[in-house]
């Protein structure tokens, strides 16, 4: 075989398999109508989510907003000593959700989608909200308070029922911003009639 083709071959499948996405923020972060527009699969995995889980779309849509800005692939910054030798991540957060290394293994364990990935919107929606009704459970944060689901979707179950957020006035300014957020996408989403 000729290595052209190969090379032709070889990078066709790899795309297939998923090498080859795209994990760029939309264009359209502060209109939940354009950005379900520009992203209809977003919008299609966060109504399924909130099918199974109860999860509202726009508590998702600004939690995804505050930990991902969308970004399929994202990840904390590195950690540096002396200011320039790298110590590794902040934490193992990584893809749109954010989620932590061993949360996402007892989603997929507890759910039995062992072949979900973070880098997919789909699994990344219905971890968010298995996670948030988890907090519901634990904690009795209605699936609709985007501002309690996020200090627990931040600081786990435990660390919000012990209220560890009470000592982080940034953290609270941000679950704010968060509960703002959410509120104006349901109004947006209301507006162009996706509600």
């Amino acid at each position: 075989m000729k290595p052209i083709l190969i090379l032709v071959l070889a990078a066709g499948l790899l795309a297939a398999c998923g090498g080859g996405g795209n994990f760029s923020a939309p264009r359209n972060l502060d209109n939940a109508c354009l950005l379900a527009q520009e992203r209809p699969q977003y919008f299609r995995a966060m109504e399924q989510a909130e099918r199974r889980w109860g999860v509202p779309v726009h508590v998702q849509m600004a939690t995804f907003y505050q930990e991902s800005r969308f970004v399929g692939d994202a990840r904390p910054p590195h950690v540096y000593t002396l200011g320039i030798i790298p110590m590794g991540r902040m934490s193992s957060a990584y893809g749109y959700s954010q989620a932590l290394d061993g949360t996402w293994a007892e989603y997929q364990q507890e759910t039995g989608n062992r072949r979900a990935r973070r880098t997919d919107i789909a699994d990344a929606s219905d971890f968010m909200g298995w996670y948030m009704t988890l907090s519901a459970e634990r904690n009795g944060i209605p699936l609709n308070d985007a501002r309690n689901q996020y200090l627990a979707y931040h600081e786990g179950h435990a660390g919000y029922r012990r209220g560890s957020h009470n000592a982080k006035p940034w953290l609270l300014r941000v679950a704010d911003a968060v509960a703002e957020r959410a509120q104006t996408y349901e109004m947006q989403l209301i507006t162009c009639g996706r509600r």
